[in-house]
């Protein structure tokens, strides 16, 4: 028994399968390290996305109109804040380059209506206005010393980086009302949870000085709660495990 082993150990064709098993267990883990990967990502970046605050409000914009006493378009805005992070398990220094924001996909009744603005530069007390020039199809942060978010820098070891998701004319409001409660525009106004539904899905972009690139594709559903009702909602996500970041660049 042990001669015949012998024999078929040294024959061409055993050498064959063997070559074949080996090849085939290789890319068995290889294929499992690349599935693992995709599912998990990167498990030690420098910089991680610890957080996602969404601010969901109302707003009536004066239309011109003069017939009544108040004639308003009314706004629905939800703003988006992501806080980066420094890693501090991570054993190597590294430095932000730039954060970006892009690759915006959104669902909406009226898509036309939907609105992405970056902060405004020439308003102090207000983050976000109505401007066409603050209107984006994406955004960049770039790193610097320290974060100025009206500018779009955040720190170079981490920071916030922000942008609005308005949908705009959701509908008119007129009265000849004394006063306006602003928090209950959309509910005068008839305004649905199905005309607000938006789903908004983009890519964040984390860029080092030493060329690493990191990106993600994140989903949120707009607005935040009943905001309908409530007049302005908000909530802070932490749950991230199914932001998968993946090296895009070495």
């Amino acid at each position: 028994m042990i001669d015949k082993l012998k024999k078929l150990t040294k024959t061409k064709s055993f050498h064959i399968c063997m070559i074949i098993v080996i090849i085939v267990a290789i890319l068995f883990v290889v294929g499992m390290l690349v599935l693992r990967y995709n599912v998990e990502g990167e498990t030690n970046m420098p910089f991680d996305l610890s957080k996602i605050a969404i601010i969901s409000t109302q707003e009536g914009i004066d239309d011109g109109q003069t017939n009544t006493r108040w004639s308003f378009d009314v706004h629905q805005s939800n703003d988006i804040y992501l806080y980066i992070d420094k890693n501090d398990a991570y054993d190597k220094t590294e430095i932000i380059k730039s954060v970006r924001v892009d690759n915006f996909q959104i669902e909406a009744k009226n898509t036309e209506n939907i609105k992405l603005y970056k902060p405004d530069a020439t308003e102090e007390n207000l983050i976000f206005q109505y401007n066409d020039d603050d209107i984006i199809q994406s955004l960049e942060y770039t790193g610097d010393v320290e974060s100025d978010l009206k500018n779009l820098k955040i720190s170079n070891q981490g920071g916030i980086i922000a942008f609005r998701c308005s949908n705009n004319n959701v509908a008119k409001y007129q009265s000849d009302e004394e006063e306006i409660n602003h928090s209950e525009l959309l509910k005068k106004a008839g305004v649905t949870e199905e005309d607000l539904k938006v789903n908004l899905t983009f890519q964040l972009t984390i860029t080092l000085e030493s060329g690493k690139e990191y990106q993600a594709e994140i989903k949120t559903e707009l607005p935040i709660g009943n905001v309908i009702d409530e007049g302005n909602t908000s909530t802070e996500i932490t749950d991230l495990k199914d932001v998968v970041f993946k090296r895009t660049h070495n």
